[in-house]
């Protein structure tokens, strides 16, 4: 589970940085855009890269539901009876595997839709849009404000997940050292809180009217 979330992690980070190319224009988001799409040509097919990603995701995602389900189904066995009183562990929330649970299923249903709206374009008007520009302009133009106040939401659900998420990786995989608990828990809600903000800009700016 923790290895599936690193790997969810780091399509992000990249993901979000080739979203803000498009603060360097028209022309510079496209070439990024038909950039991944032609990479590897002539060797390769058209989109073989993006097909390994998305691939790639899926099968992350996958994986990440499934250990989630098995750990939940361990747990339940290993004590049927549940504790009178369970204080959460320093640094946890005590509301975090809440959170954690329909954070997942708000990320699960956005990215859904996300798929469906920028990358298959399958909604109007973002499947009439010319290029990757446009279609991100189109599905956040202020008239579709419910839209972006969606995205923003996601985004949030998103924020708590990777914040106790990443926290909780490392715990796993580098184990309970209290010398490093302060300090992953400060990286752990940095990388989120920069994650959201870099992908939060993009909307924003384009139902602003400072993106157009």
């Amino acid at each position: 589970m923790a290895v599936s979330g690193i790997l969810m992690v780091l399509f992000l980070i990249a993901h979000m940085a080739g979203n803000l190319h498009i603060f360097e224009g028209r022309e510079s988001m496209n070439d990024y855009a038909e950039g991944l799409r032609t990479f590897g040509e002539p060797l390769l097919p058209r989109e073989s890269l993006l097909w390994v990603l998305r691939i790639g995701l899926i099968a992350a995602i996958g994986v990440h539901i499934a250990s989630s389900i098995a750990l939940t189904h361990r747990a339940l066995h290993a004590r049927p009876v549940r504790y009178v009183s369970r204080k959460p562990a320093k640094g946890e929330s005590p509301h975090a595997a809440a959170t954690m649970r329909w954070g997942a299923a708000v990320i699960v249903l956005f990215v859904i839709w996300h798929l469906l709206d920028l990358t298959f374009r399958t909604v109007n008007p973002v499947k009439e849009a010319p290029d990757a520009y446009g279609a991100v302009v189109a599905t956040f133009a202020p008239e579709r404000w419910p839209v972006t106040v969606f995205y923003l939401l996601a985004l949030a659900a998103l924020g708590f997940h990777l914040r106790h998420g990443i926290w909780s990786a490392v715990q796993t995989i580098a184990g309970p050292g209290l010398a490093w608990r302060r300090r992953w828990q400060a990286v752990a809600l940095a990388v989120a809180v920069i994650i959201v903000a870099g992908f939060a800009i993009v909307p924003l700016a384009v139902s602003f009217g400072l993106v157009s």
